[in-house]
């Protein structure tokens, strides 16, 4: 079974700082894709940041400048630093891992290609 955990979620002011982590137990962990999702409530689930096995990012445009994903293959975590958070940031946080693909294919940010997940960590800025 994989098992995804997430933590580092929580409650902050606009232009504070969070940093997210995603604990897989999954041995497959250092040839996947892995990204972070988020849902706010009344909202679609939206794609934030994929890091692939060799490391290549992709960010939502709505989080560039301000997000960094990251990943500790030894540690099998993946990491979202979070930088001058916004409002509008405020919703619940989901690691996701690909196992099919180790590389990106174009739809890295897009939830269909993911298919195990976390039960997410939530942030609220206010």
């Amino acid at each position: 079974q994989v098992q995804l955990v997430e933590s580092g979620g929580g409650s902050v002011q606009a232009g504070g700082s969070l940093r997210l982590s995603c604990a897989a137990s999954d041995d497959g962990y250092s040839s996947a894709c892995m990204a972070w999702f988020r849902q706010a409530p009344g909202k679609e689930r939206e794609g934030v940041a994929a890091i692939d096995s060799d490391g290549s990012t992709r960010y939502a445009d709505s989080v560039k400048g301000r997000f960094t994903i990251s990943r500790d293959n030894a540690k099998s975590t993946l990491y979202l630093q979070m930088n001058n958070l916004k409002p509008e940031d405020t919703a619940m946080y989901y690691c996701a891992v690909d196992h099919v693909h180790a590389r990106f294919t174009g739809d890295e940010l897009k939830d269909w290609q993911y298919s195990y997940w976390g039960h997410g960590t939530q942030v609220t800025v206010s």
